[in-house]
């Protein structure tokens, strides 16, 4: 079973993959934000950086797979490393 910890570190490792996609492409937190439905960056921000809890969803998995043009599996990109620590404990 994965601990509060480890979620956390799993969002916050999707977070990372997130924005290094988005910034290799030059877009901007507000265009993926606006691109995705919302009015603001909050989300996309929040998001990246696991701040006071956010975190992308799976509908956000799939929207950002579709706006960045990448694979979903390299947003999740070393999670299973995470699970794997936690099946090991």
């Amino acid at each position: 079973m994965l601990s509060e910890e480890q979620i956390l570190e799993a969002y916050k490792r999707i977070g990372k993959n997130i924005a290094k996609a988005r910034k290799e492409r030059k877009i901007s937190q507000l265009a993926l934000s606006l691109e995705m439905g919302y009015k603001s960056v909050s989300l996309v921000s929040f998001a990246e950086i696991s701040l006071k809890g956010a975190h992308f969803n799976i509908t956000h998995l799939f929207q950002i797979s579709i706006i960045l043009n990448v694979p979903l599996i390299e947003l999740l990109d070393g999670v299973q490393d995470i699970i794997d620590m936690s099946v090991a404990e």
